[in-house]
């Protein structure tokens, strides 16, 4: 038997709630994310991973004057020493600092391929590529070995880091960052260090300086791929002001030889894409005034890509203003300058609360540097005073050194030394001891004294302290700074071209089936009938209009659809049902088809001999329900609709299941925008049916034309004048055409 186990002891274990470990588990991560992941530091704008590459890549000796190294190695020792996290995460965020599309300002000058702008991530990996750091680093570095750094132990405690580096430069907002935290995010696009420094140089001069005077040394982003930002000033402003907001960014563009070439486009922005957005566009007919679309970028032109428009009618502003409003040749950048402030906290900032907070921290850094450089000047004045005593009495220095067997404590005594000096002198070499060296140790007395007397009184005096910064950031600007690449310049919003205005307007004839399949056809003059139609399917309405127009649909309901024309199937094959496109009530079906300009007309009416006029606009139902236009009598059916010409005089011919014609004046028919209407064809006096009689179609003959009654494959011809006989008043029962046409099908005009 197995011996029994002992109650398990949990003495002496801390106990607590599951909902209080877990909150208190999720705000520590989150803060960790938020702190040291994901939101830059204002003091030197950098991410801890960015920090850590950086100085790793100064301890390896990595200058700007120094030989490239395997990004490999770098790497290596930034997870190694002082990052443990993912190499190819390292990697990527040290292949951005090199990238000169990505950084207004690149950190990492980099050999190899480390990815382009139309694949920022096309890079290659770290054994293949070679890196080291640009000049522009020494405005980051330059500084740390003066005592201006706080460090702390790295992950293991074997080595140290420095917490923040040392920033010559609001780095924060030359270079820009995104970054997504925990509840919380940063967008901070790249802006010009000319102008950045000016704002600083203000400030410095005149701390309540606004932020509309502040506005004009800093005027907006300036990425490094140039375009142009077309958001007004006054936009800019109010961003700049609070620290959010959004602003766009938009392609430049000039032409040569009738061509549109785009030489720069907005940041981040891939030209490959932007072509094959365009290219989408071509490939389904959205662009016809495009002809050719082809990409001219090399070494030499980074950005070159091409558009030929048909021809020189076609208007290349608004082709443009449509490529803007429709492709990434215009997008929208958001601002959310959060980051975390000297105090240790994430915060939002705007333009002039951040650069005073950097101001606060890059005086505090001089300060540093200075204390620091004064206790180097004093302890090195301390010493010289102990070699100038030891040459003043070098015969006695020399006897005692020769015969003491502890020579230190008694030169101290004899000349009072402190230990620092006597050290010092016993560790001079013989050679030092010529006459010339008392005199370059005079000279160098003078020399410290002087610059301990100008560290003294710079830190004493704000003024001369603030003309220091000053003079540094202008001799920084001067060395690393350039012009604007980014233009400011306030243009209207891009309008797309409506679909309607890029189809070529041409003659189509929409065809209805009797099953609801439709389809439209380039031309006028077509037989509909003809037409192949699906097993156990038959023609049931034509209307002829234009591509740019649209097709309104009725169904058996009284319902009412519309679809622009150029979008319905080509007629070369059977079409498409229209149920697909629309959502018709169960079971109805689809009777007539119309088409023209919103202000034609056109006769809507039911085989219970009913009628109205109505106005394309009124039938046109942009959703795919439909909207209801045509009250039908009980058990009715709609017949096709006919086009009312604009001519006076038209007739409305009616014809019934019994052979009965009638006409009479379309102006007897009212107009209206929906409802059952009026009494079409019909017993005089009544407006029910007579018997089983049933309309079977109505159409409007112009004045000239003439009516074609069609009986089956048979039919019959009716000139203006004959029609004249079957005239009526509206509602009668008309005439009998003849005893061979007693089930007339349909009826047209010619």
């Amino acid at each position: 038997m197995t011996a029994r186990q002992p109650p398990l002891d949990f003495d002496g274990i801390e106990r607590q709630p599951l909902r209080a470990f877990t909150e208190k588990a999720y705000l520590d991560y989150s803060m960790y994310v938020i702190l040291d992941r994901a939101l830059p530091q204002l003091a030197d704008g950098l991410k801890p991973v960015q920090r850590r590459i950086i100085y790793a890549m100064s301890e390896l000796g990595l200058s700007a004057g120094s030989k490239h190294k395997k990004s490999a190695r770098t790497v290596g020792d930034v997870i190694g020493k002082y990052h443990p996290h993912g190499d190819s995460a390292c990697y990527e965020a040290m292949v951005l600092m090199a990238q000169d599309f990505s950084y207004r300002y690149p950190i990492v000058d980099g050999q190899g391929n480390w990815g382009s702008t139309d694949d920022p991530k096309s890079f290659a990996a770290m054994r293949y590529t070679e890196s080291r750091l640009r000049p522009y680093a020494e405005v980051l570095l330059a500084e740390l070995g003066q005592g201006t750094a706080d460090w702390q132990p790295n992950f293991d405690g074997t080595l140290d880091e420095p917490k923040l580096l040392p920033a010559r430069l609001p780095n924060v907002l030359l270079n820009g960052t995104q970054g997504i935290a925990v509840g919380m995010a940063t967008d901070l696009p790249p802006h010009n260090l000319c102008e950045v420094a000016a704002a600083c140089i203000q400030l410095l001069d005149d701390p309540e300086a606004t932020p509309a005077q502040l506005g004009k040394y800093v005027q907006g982003p300036d990425f490094p791929t140039g375009a142009e930002i077309v958001t007004p000033k006054s936009e800019l402003r109010a961003i700049y002001k609070t620290g959010n907001g959004t602003f766009r960014a938009r392609a430049v563009y000039e032409m040569e030889d009738g061509e549109v070439v785009i030489t720069a486009l907005p940041y981040q922005v891939s030209g490959s894409k932007v072509l094959e957005q365009i290219a989408e566009q071509m490939r389904a007919k959205k662009l016809p005034m495009v002809e050719d679309l082809r990409d001219e970028s090399d070494h030499e032109h980074p950005t070159r890509l091409v558009v030929t428009p048909r021809s020189n009618r076609v208007d290349v502003e608004q082709l443009m203003a449509h490529l803007f409003a429709t492709t990434d040749l215009e997008r929208s950048y958001r601002v959310n300058i959060n980051v975390i402030a000297l105090d240790g906290r994430p915060r939002v900032f705007g333009l002039r609360e951040l650069l005073l907070e950097w101001l606060g921290y890059r005086k505090e850094t001089v300060k540093r540097r200075l204390r620091y450089r004064l206790e180097k000047v004093t302890a090195r004045l301390h010493i010289l005073d102990g070699l100038l005593s030891a040459f003043l009495n070098l015969d006695e220095v020399i006897r005692i050194v020769r015969r003491e067997d502890e020579p230190k404590p008694v030169l101290m005594k004899r000349f009072k030394l402190s230990d620092l000096q006597a050290e010092a002198i016993l560790e001079t070499k013989l050679r030092h001891l010529a006459r010339l060296e008392e005199m370059k140790i005079r000279g160098e007395q003078k020399e410290l004294v002087a610059e301990q007397e100008l560290l003294e009184k710079t830190l004493k005096s704000a003024a001369k302290l603030s003309k220091l910064i000053r003079d540094e950031l202008e001799a920084d600007a001067k060395r690393y700074g350039d012009a604007r690449r980014t233009k400011i310049v306030e243009r209207a919003a891009a309008q797309a071209i409506s679909e309607e205005e890029l189809v070529t307007a041409e003659p189509v004839t929409v065809v209805l089936s009797k099953l609801g399949w439709v389809r439209q056809a380039r031309g006028h003059d077509l037989d509909p009938i003809a037409l192949s139609y699906k097993q156990g399917d038959a023609f049931q309405s034509a209307a002829r209009g234009r591509s740019t127009q649209q097709a309104v649909f009725i169904d058996s309901t009284g319902r009412a659809y519309s679809l622009a024309a150029h979008t319905l199937p080509s007629a070369r094959g059977q079409g498409e049902p229209l149920s697909g496109r629309l959502d018709p009530p169960e079971g109805a079906t689809f009777a007539a088809v119309a088409i023209g300009e919103p202000a034609d007309r056109w006769l809507l009416a039911c085989d219970a001999g009913h009628g109205f006029i109505a106005r394309l606009e009124a039938l046109t139902g942009r959703n795919r329900a439909g909207k209801t236009v045509f009250r039908l009598p009980e058990n009715a059916k709609v017949l096709p609709a006919s086009p009312v010409p604009a001519a006076a005089g038209a007739l409305v011919a009616a014809v019934n299941t019994d052979g009965r014609l009638l006409a009479f004046p379309v102006a007897d028919l009212p107009e209206m925008e929906k409802g059952r209407g009026n009494l079409i064809f019909g017993i005089p006096g009544k407006k029910s049916r007579a018997g089983d009689e049933l309309m079977v179609a109505a159409i409007v003959v112009a004045p000239g034309q003439s009516l074609v009654v069609h009986c089956d494959d048979r039919r019959m011809t009716l000139a203006w004048k004959d029609l004249q006989e079957h005239l009526g008043a509206r509602g009668q029962r008309g005439a009998v055409l003849s005893r061979n046409y007693r089930k007339v099908t349909r009826l047209t005009v010619e």
